[in-house]
């Protein structure tokens, strides 16, 4: 819209490169966060586990010594201002692709000029934005130029490096994990910004729980903090000190704001999976600390729901039988009720899940089942245990010596096999003494020893 006004407004004939266009609006459009942009590592703010003084990737930036790396971390916690950072440090050439809109073509143009740096004795630095967005072909194409040291690569990445990156491009950069910033640390972002945007006749003036509420509002993301801010300096209210921020004004700004979550990313993933692991290590506070975390990050609470109904096979199974009843009553809730209604149901099916007894006895048995399922022939159907509905299949013996249950002593032929000859006496499921599990341990164990006791042992061995 910028640009449509000075083309039809201020006399432009020509819009004819990003360039010059960017070039002619910076100076009106330059986010606040940009303007803040760190020229020191003393302006860095945060990254103290990396950067604190002493610290090795400290000491070799001071050093001016270059290697590749992978920056690993949230958006917002300064990968791009360190890679520029370090790119001044060592004086090195920098170059930057966004993997979301570049291509081999872009790779080859910026090797191409990083030869030419490197004729004249200047190291470059290619910093790739977004590297995970590049496929596996994309990424080989960075290989032989850091191999052979044409380039110093530095890659910025939210997602994981191990199941993103190709392990041939990893082995040759050293990852460097950035984790979020602290609520201090956002808060002296915000003095800072504060101070950048004064002039000398408007001076912004913040109320502390407004200066809170951007911190906490920022989740730990510099740029996100910075930008609240702006939007809010835009509405302050004029005081007789100045112009006043207030949690009034933050209020507005905030309106329909939510937390990070990234939905498919590592956040995402992180959190189902704390929230899977509270209900099993039964810390129901806990769980409904990261189910809410979820839903409050715009998490669909149906997939909080059939994750749930998993959680009570995985973990409670025949413990508590009722666990997987509920979790399937609170999906059904949230099917037909939607919020909030229902999302109070998933938070009393994972607190449920979270106090019930555990027990992961009938998922280890279905693992193992599968594994000799895969690992063995596929066996026969023992005679004795197929049915015989026709005259032909009674003359090939389907159902011969087949003993019903219900005919034997207490409802059970002691000795009987219903696997095949080849698997008699496996065992998969070992059912927990917890819960009603415990009873049905105590019940099979006897059933076993009738078996092993048994004069009609189906099989000559029964183990």
């Amino acid at each position: 819209m910028i640009a449509l006004y000075l083309y039809r407004h201020q006399g432009w004939t020509s819009l004819s490169t990003n360039n010059d266009l960017f070039s002619a609006l910076s100076p009106m459009v330059q986010p606040l966060a940009a303007a803040l942009r760190p020229t020191s590592l003393e302006e860095y703010v945060g990254q103290e586990h990396l950067l604190g003084a002493g610290k090795p990737l400290r000491k070799a930036i001071e050093a001016g010594q270059l290697h590749s790396m992978v920056l690993w971390g949230p958006p917002g916690v300064g990968k791009t201002t360190l890679a520029r950072l370090i790119a001044h440090y060592t004086e090195a050439h920098f170059l930057t692709l966004s993997a979301v809109l570049s291509g081999v073509k872009d790779i080859r143009a910026a090797v191409e000029t990083a030869q030419q740096q490197r004729v004249s004795g200047r190291n470059t630095i290619l910093f790739v934005d977004e590297v995970h967005r590049f496929n596996k072909a994309q990424q080989d194409a960075f290989l032989p130029h850091v191999e052979d040291g044409t380039i110093i690569f530095i890659g910025a990445t939210t997602e994981n490096p191990s199941f993103e990156l190709n392990n041939a491009l990893l082995s040759r950069a050293r990852v460097y994990v950035l984790r979020n910033l602290t609520q201090s640390q956002i808060e002296s972002l915000i003095e800072r910004g504060l101070a950048k945007l004064a002039k000398p006749d408007k001076l912004f003036l913040i109320d502390e729980d407004a200066r809170q509420l951007i911190a906490h509002a920022a989740d730990g993301d510099a740029r996100r903090a910075l930008t609240l801010l702006e939007i809010a300096s835009d509405l302050a209210e004029p005081s007789a000190d100045g112009l006043r921020i207030t949690k009034t004004v933050l209020e507005e700004v905030l309106v329909g704001d939510v937390k990070r979550f990234d939905k498919g990313g590592d956040i995402f993933y992180e959190q189902i999976s704390a929230l899977h692991k509270a209900v099993r290590g039964s810390s129901p506070d806990a769980a409904l600390y990261w189910l809410v975390r979820m839903l409050d990050g715009g998490c669909d609470p149906l997939y909080i729901a059939r994750r749930v109904v998993r959680m009570a096979s995985e973990d409670i199974g025949n413990a508590d039988p009722r666990g997987l009843n509920i979790a399937l009553d609170a999906w059904q809730v949230q099917e037909r009720l939607g919020s909030p209604e229902g999302e109070l149901a998933i938070a009393q099916a994972v607190t449920y899940l979270a106090c019930a007894a555990k027990s992961n006895a009938v998922y280890s048995a279905y693992k193992n089942a599968l594994k000799d399922v895969k690992q063995n022939p596929s066996y026969e159907v023992p005679l004795h245990l197929r049915n015989a509905p026709t005259a032909l299949m009674k003359e090939l013996s389907y159902g011969d010596e087949y003993r019903y249950a219900h005919d034997e002593t207490d409802g059970f032929a002691a000795g009987e096999s219903y696997f095949p000859e080849e698997l008699a006496g496996s065992q998969y499921y070992f059912p927990v003494a917890r819960g009603l599990e415990a009873k049905i341990r105590e019940k099979l164990n006897h059933l076993r020893e009738l078996d092993a006791t048994s004069d009609n042992k189906r099989y000559s061995e029964v183990p």
